[in-house]
């Protein structure tokens, strides 16, 4: 019998949809972030960040001053630089967003502080198509088949 504690299993992080990515908070990135997969930044980083298809989370220890572009934004610690987001930006409380932003949707917390321009952004929801227009009738009415034009149109005539 062993008398050494027994250890829990360490706990598994299932990697989400596509992948995600962590820089950490004692990283720092000079330049430019290209992600094909979610990424979280919890370090600070100077430069460009597009994540076109994906999530950017900057978080509570991230400082970032950047231009973003990415599908859905979620701001948890510092940035300063215009967002463009494809469908949603959130500023969590005790979050600091100084910059321009555009996006379709946003969620600005109570506490968060947000100084800049906001342009929301309208998808275009696809217009359903014209109805067809009515098809002429074979047999005319009763009102309209006996007059000139028609008999003369029907090649008819009265005699």
């Amino acid at each position: 019998m062993s008398t050494l504690p027994s250890r829990s299993p360490e706990p598994r992080v299932e990697p989400q949809r596509g992948g995600s990515a962590v820089l950490g908070k004692s990283v720092i990135v000079k330049g430019q972030i290209l992600s094909r997969e979610d990424l979280t930044i919890d370090g600070e980083v100077e430069g460009t960040v597009e994540l076109q298809e994906h999530r950017l989370t900057i978080g509570p220890n991230g400082k970032v001053v950047a231009t973003i572009k990415a599908r859905e934004v979620v701001v948890i610690g510092t940035v300063h630089g215009n967002v463009e987001t494809t469908d949603r930006l959130e500023i969590r409380k005790d979050a600091k967003l100084v910059g321009d932003i555009k996006t379709t949707r946003v969620v600005i917390e109570d506490g968060a502080y947000f100084k800049g321009n906001i342009d929301i952004v309208r998808t275009e929801a696809p217009r359903p198509a014209a109805p067809p227009a009515p098809k002429p009738h074979a047999v005319p009415s009763p009102a309209t088949a006996n007059s000139p034009a028609m008999a003369a149109g029907a090649g008819e005539t009265k005699r």
